[in-house]
């Protein structure tokens, strides 16, 4: 049966997200007080995560419910590489690694990818939907740590796939609802979006501690 999973993400996860706008790392990010070497580390984390996740949704398209959640308009890794490519040039790949959480975040998605693929709507649900909304704002943020001028951007915030950004995430939200799931299954979507976004909480905490990015 179709279930409001939408608004039970939401409800669900609504301690987890604000512990996660309130860490360390994301205070000191909208504030402007991290510096280039942060938003290298960063985005390259972020590459390392993405890569896996979109690799494990292509994977999974097919599928009767994950493939209604696969948006490749949504897909982050080619923008990542952009930008990637202009903080450390063309031998990039050479200089992004994960961190020690990053490695962790990575092997859950992997993991559930694996046993229960249903549940990568949780990690896709808690990565994409932040980049639509919060994420916007920290572009700005972001652009201006990095000094560029105001005709650059960072591409990893960018959507040029998607012309309206509060319409797509209505689409998102009506996609989410009109899946097919049972309620303990929608319950076990919930739980592990607050996993995705204690993973997240603790890999933005590598990126706190001192000495811990790549010079750029």
């Amino acid at each position: 049966m179709t279930t409001d999973l939408a608004a039970k993400l939401r409800s669900g996860t609504q301690q987890a997200h604000s512990n996660a706008e309130h860490t360390e790392f994301m205070s000191r990010f909208v504030k402007g007080a991290i510096d280039k070497n942060t938003i290298g580390k960063l985005l390259g984390n972020l590459y390392c995560v993405y890569s896996q996740l979109e690799a494990e949704l292509e994977c999974h398209q097919a599928h009767p419910v994950v493939g209604n959640l696969y948006f490749p308009e949504l897909n982050r890794r080619e923008n990542l590489e952009k930008d990637l490519a202009v903080l450390y040039g063309d031998n990039w790949q050479s200089k992004v690694f994960p961190t020690l959480n990053a490695q962790a975040y990575i092997s859950r998605i992997r993991e559930v990818s694996a046993a229960q693929p249903e549940l990568l709507i949780a990690h896709a649900y808690t990565r994409y939907m932040g980049d639509l909304s919060g994420g916007q704002a920290l572009k700005k943020i972001a652009k201006g740590v990095l000094g560029l001028r105001e005709d650059e951007c960072i591409n990893f915030y960018e959507f040029t796939q998607i012309e309206d950004l509060n319409q797509f995430k209505g689409k998102y939200r009506d996609a989410l609802n009109n899946l097919i799931l049972d309620s303990f299954l929608a319950d076990r979507i919930v739980e592990e979006a607050n996993i995705a976004f204690g993973l997240n909480i603790k890999m933005m905490g590598d990126l706190a501690e001192k000495n811990t990015a790549v010079s750029v």
